[in-house]
């Protein structure tokens, strides 16, 4: 199975400095010998047998934090889920290029459901959000992008356990991981 984990906290204002050749390096190391990254935010694709993603987070953070010293939280998504999210996402995501449009995985054990309880209804004059599993789709119009409930949640409990990337990134990495041999 082909896998993506989407890295927490890495690399941000100076903080938890990872270079990706190293985070490549330590995945070859630890039995990955096909994982490759993908920009700077930390984004490792991978091939694996296992089926547990319990188990194989867990092996992700023990190897990951034996190399770099600190603890890395991370989101981890089969390519499987990863394209039928994408197949499924409403036109308004992603395709706007006055608009911001993020893709906000939930980091196991917390749930899209329970972000979205924690965040609060969106303003939907503001901002639109789609659901799919454990990913929250958004977008909102740049104009008005400070007055979504969405654009003020770093800092927050719902912030500390999702990872965030861009439609652009997430597309991005779809393509990359369909082509993994």
């Amino acid at each position: 199975m082909k896998y993506i984990a989407l890295l927490r906290g890495i690399n941000v204002a100076g903080k938890n400095k990872v270079s990706m050749k190293d985070l490549k390096n330590c995945f070859h190391k630890a039995g990955f010998p096909d994982a490759i990254t993908y920009i700077n935010s930390g984004n490792v694709i991978f091939s694996s047998e296992e089926k547990d993603t319990i188990k194989l987070v867990e092996k992700c953070k023990e190897i990951m934090h034996k190399e770099f010293g600190f603890p890395i939280n991370l989101a981890l998504i089969d390519v499987i889920t990863l394209q039928d999210a994408l197949d499924v996402v409403p036109p308004w995501w992603g395709n706007d290029p006055d608009s911001k449009h993020d893709a906000m995985f939930v980091i196991h054990p917390a749930t899209a459901e329970e972000k979205i309880e924690e965040v609060g209804q969106i303003k939907p004059e503001y901002e639109k959000l789609f659901v799919y599993k454990e990913i929250i789709f958004w977008s909102a119009p740049l104009k008005t992008y400070s007055r979504t409930r969405w654009s003020k949640i770093v800092g927050t409990k719902a912030y500390q356990s999702l990872t965030i990337r861009n439609a652009n990134t997430a597309k991005k990495l779809l393509e990359l991981a369909s082509a993994l041999k």
